[in-house]
């Protein structure tokens, strides 16, 4: 099969939707501090389930449920290592059993979650970031989670959600000691990331990496798509990555979704236009849509 980067080069592929969506919209309970991580160890067949979703709606690239999987953070539910490492694994077993289910000749890929140290911290610090670690404590913190998903044969690791670049340099010096093909993609309000940096700054760290083979942004606003686009592709030599929320915003006293979705065929094609290539949605992003973002690309 050919690697995610030619495909990329011959022109636009469609990621998957927001995983937890489908898992929630399943009636699956998601309120641990695992969130889908839970369910690695708990129902792994409703992970098979929910990625057979995005796959049948014609996504060719599934994340794992490794977002929120970390070994800190499974101790703190009780699993030791060794159990980290199995439900780590596990999460891009599931993922390609998913893409063996589906049934089709089209390539498909895997793409084996990396979140942020903040997803670890489960209080909303992945929107924030300046966690007041340094980039050597990121970087170990990260490396033994993702040495064991890029030995679990991920296709390609997801740098996602990152909301600075001290953590963006982490994650990039990691998947260059283990010469890993990865996205990055930064969390991002209007022109800067979470932190507060300029986007040109946040992306030109990654032009240079060779183990990177795009770079953008998700878990964002669909308005502020088009221009981190635009910025991605001018300071880089790397084909762009995009998949923001539905546009609706968590209220987390509340817990519930409020606002309008602003994720549809006309901000896509905005996207698009900028230089967008690998394109898919993230929270509240359904397979229905992910169906309808297919049908646009193929017209």
């Amino acid at each position: 099969m050919e690697s995610l980067a030619t495909a990329l080069s011959a022109g636009p592929v469609v990621l998957d939707g927001g995983l937890a969506t489908e898992l929630a919209a399943a009636g699956h309970d998601l309120s641990d501090h695992l969130w889908s991580a839970r369910l690695l160890h708990d129902e792994p067949a409703a992970i098979i389930a929910a990625h057979l979703a995005f796959l049948q709606a014609g996504a060719q690239v599934v994340i794992t449920a490794s977002y929120q999987a970390t070994f800190e953070g499974l101790a703190r539910a009780g699993f030791g290592d060794d159990v980290a490492t199995a439900l780590l694994t596990r999460s891009v077993t599931l993922a390609r059993e998913a893409r063996q289910r589906a049934g089709t000749d089209r390539p498909l890929w895997v793409a084996a979650s990396v979140g942020p140290y903040g997803a670890m911290l489960a209080d909303g610090s992945e929107y924030r970031g300046r966690y007041g670690l340094s980039v050597d404590e990121l970087a170990r913190f990260h490396r033994r989670r993702m040495g064991v998903l890029a030995e679990a044969g991920a296709d390609v690791l997801a740098l996602e959600t990152v909301p600075d670049v001290d953590e963006a340099e982490a994650m990039l010096r990691v998947a260059g000691e283990l010469g890993m093909p990865a996205w990055l993609s930064y969390t991002i309000d209007g022109d800067r990331t979470r932190a507060g940096q300029p986007l040109d700054e946040a992306f030109r760290l990654a032009a240079g990496v060779p183990e990177v083979i795009a770079v953008g942004v998700n878990c964002s606003d669909p308005g502020d798509v088009a221009h981190a686009t635009g910025v991605a592709a001018k300071v880089t030599d790397k084909p762009v990555v995009v998949y923001p929320n539905s546009g609706e915003i968590w209220d987390a006293t509340a817990r519930e979704w409020t606002g309008s979705p602003g994720w549809g065929p006309e901000p896509v094609r905005s996207w698009l236009d900028a230089g967008a290539r690998l394109v898919g949605g993230c929270c509240r992003v359904s397979p229905a849509q992910i169906a309808g973002l297919t049908g646009h690309m193929r017209a």
